[in-house]
């Protein structure tokens, strides 16, 4: 392929766009604040079930202290009604019946609410938990937002940098050669780096450095004969600096 020399050099500015380009795209992808925010998920996944644990864990002694309330209310509700019968009087037999009812409710009674403040002692224990849970979620989704605020300046920032060099781009590409062009977006899609300067002998693209015949046939190739490197194919753009 024959191409101008100036069209040729003119590669390594659309290189250089296009690697800048090429490093926004990997500064998008890798942004500190990305791998922030999937370790904050995580946490935040991670302390929701244990929320779930600790609200499952209020909700039972809720349900256990209602069920004793329950209770004591009945035993309550008994000795009231027990307590009117005894007020009203009767036969002796009845009225020590009645009395013994009343002290086994009594001991009923306190027993229940013994057991009961029991577990509105292990309820209050377990509501300091659950706050402590949701304290910590509170502060990891703020943590998560800062970091999503943080991500989303940087999108806003890459976008910029990103429509700048496509705009800057446009004009140079439109002024190369066709054949040219394409071969060189060829190469760079298939590796990365379409051109790249030769420089003091040695090739841009791979580093390698030439000599013997693959020198020979760099410095005899005419000016405008578009050369390619043996060893990355890439093209290989012959300036002052070249050292051919």
């Amino acid at each position: 392929m024959k191409a101008a020399p100036e069209a040729q050099r003119r590669l390594l500015d659309l290189q250089a766009i296009d690697t800048s380009l090429a490093q926004l795209a990997h500064r998008r992808k890798s942004l500190p604040e990305l791998a922030e925010i999937d370790k904050i998920s995580r946490e935040l996944s991670a302390m929701e079930d244990e929320r779930v644990r600790a609200q499952v864990a209020v909700d039972d002694l809720d349900r256990d202290i209602a069920r004793f309330e329950k209770d004591i209310e009945q035993v309550r509700t008994r000795k009231d009604r027990d307590k009117a019968r005894l007020e009203a009087g009767g036969a002796l037999r009845e009225i020590e019946g009645l009395q013994h009812e009343l002290a086994t409710l009594d001991r009923r009674q306190s027993e229940l609410e013994d057991a009961e403040l029991e577990l509105m002692e292990q309820r209050e224990g377990a509501e300091q938990t659950l706050n402590e849970v949701k304290k910590r979620l509170a502060e990891a989704g703020e943590r998560r937002r800062t970091a999503e605020a943080g991500r989303d300046e940087a999108y806003a920032d890459i976008a910029k940098e990103q429509e700048f060099k496509t705009q800057s781009r446009a004009p140079l590409a439109s002024d190369l050669p066709p054949d040219l062009l394409a071969l060189y977006d060829k190469i760079r899609t298939d590796s990365g780096l379409g051109a790249a300067l030769v420089r003091s002998g040695r090739c841009g693209g791979c580093r390698i450095e030439l000599y013997g015949a693959d020198l020979a046939r760099v410095k005899s190739a005419p000016a405008d004969e578009v050369v390619r490197c043996e060893e990355c194919r890439r093209i290989m753009v012959r300036t002052a600096e070249s050292g051919l």
